[in-house]
């Protein structure tokens, strides 16, 4: 059995979304008509892979910011879970809290999962590289989570 795939594919209009970040702010697509954005979906807040895929792109926001590339992370976490995050590794980032899961099954990251032999549902971790025009440019499903930067910008 392989992990969830989503059915979203480059060169598709990208799925609308609105939802509220750690401050509570609301943050949409339409917010990012004329720029870049890399909308990256991920299981859990301070979970090794996850801490380690968050921490490369903070490590590599000033690279991607001059690519014109604008980041914003979506779990199921709640804003609070996701404000320690940021706090705790200094994410210059903002990430939403997708509890009810509208925008994590808008994209179609969610489903079946496997690992360390026990099947179970989740957000199949996905990256999604949307331009200018509101078309997904790029589906990144294969996240290398200490190289994601690298494989955003390839």
């Amino acid at each position: 059995m392989t992990n969830h795939l989503t059915g979203l594919k480059a060169g598709g209009k990208a799925p609308d979304f609105s939802g509220k970040d750690q401050e509570g702010k609301l943050i949409s697509l339409k917010d990012f008509k004329g720029k870049k954005l890399v909308l990256y979906f991920y299981p859990k807040d301070d979970t090794p892979g996850c801490t380690i895929e968050a921490c490369n792109l903070r490590d590599n926001y000033f690279l991607l910011k001059k690519s014109g590339y604008k980041i914003v992370g979506v779990s199921a976490d709640n804003e609070a879970k996701h404000k320690k995050f940021i706090e705790k590794h200094q994410l210059p980032f903002p990430l939403i809290a997708d509890v009810d899961h509208t925008i994590i099954k808008a994209y179609d990251v969610w489903g079946r999962k496997k690992f360390m032999g026990k099947e179970y549902d989740g957000i199949a971790r996905t990256t999604f590289v949307i331009n200018e025009k509101g078309i997904v440019d790029k589906v990144i499903s294969d996240v290398k989570t200490k190289e994601h930067t690298a494989q955003i910008i390839e």
